[in-house]
């Protein structure tokens, strides 16, 4: 046995007296993470679960890029139609002034 600085013993391998029920709670909190730890290194061995879930991502990458160009094409196709209405009713315009 060995002294600490206080001058109490202390065994090899023996811990201090402590409560039981904050020994059980310790043990406690102790399974919970080791099931957590559990539960993440499962998630990331289950190769196909991610490979599924990679493919989804994939999917939804490419179904949302390709209605941005028709949105966008829309979009210039119904300004090119009104820039050509607003230049034919000028046109409309300027040629009645014209004719008076």
């Amino acid at each position: 046995m060995t002294q600490n600085v206080s001058g109490s013993q202390e065994g090899r391998g023996k811990q201090p007296q402590e409560d039981p029920d904050l020994l059980r709670a310790e043990i406690d909190r102790t399974r919970a993470e080791l099931g957590d730890t559990v539960e993440a290194l499962a998630a990331k061995a289950d190769v196909k679960s991610r490979a599924k879930e990679g493919a989804a991502r994939a999917v939804d990458s490419v179904r949302t890029s390709a209605s941005e160009p028709m949105t966008e094409g829309r979009r210039i196709a119904v300004s090119v139609a009104a820039g050509a209405l607003l230049a034919a009713a000028a046109a409309v315009v300027t040629a009645k002034r014209g004719r008076r």
